[in-house]
């Protein structure tokens, strides 16, 4: 069954947390891809104050079927007390790429090299 398409977005404060949590997503079969990209500039409220950080951003792809689990993943890896955990659709994607996206993230499927 062809699922529809999510962009997940979450930011980590470093390095390891986003290949952790990148990694976990993957071989878990819970995103297709998750990309990581350095040098994020926050500027966020947070218990009263404006805060500023330096942040690592993860753009995640992955399915409606398998968004509550890719949440579940975040939450219980996250360092952060209150993760940014933010799905947008994907309106508009390439019929193959979503075919990919899909075989990806089925639990049971294998592929072999």
């Amino acid at each position: 069954m062809t699922q529809s398409a999510l962009l997940v977005l979450t930011t980590v404060p470093d390095k390891v947390s986003a290949e952790r949590i990148a990694t976990l997503l993957v071989e878990s079969r819970l995103a297709a891809c998750v990309n990581i990209l350095p040098g994020v500039q926050s500027v966020y409220r947070w218990q009263g104050a404006v805060e500023r950080a330096e942040e690592i951003q993860l753009f995640i792809k992955t399915t409606t079927e398998r968004y509550r689990e890719v949440e579940e993943a975040i939450r219980t890896h996250h360092p952060y007390e209150v993760p940014e955990i933010i799905a947008v659709p994907i309106q508009q994607v390439s019929p193959a790429y979503l075919q990919w996206l899909n075989e990806a993230t089925q639990e049971s499927r294998s592929f072999y090299a």
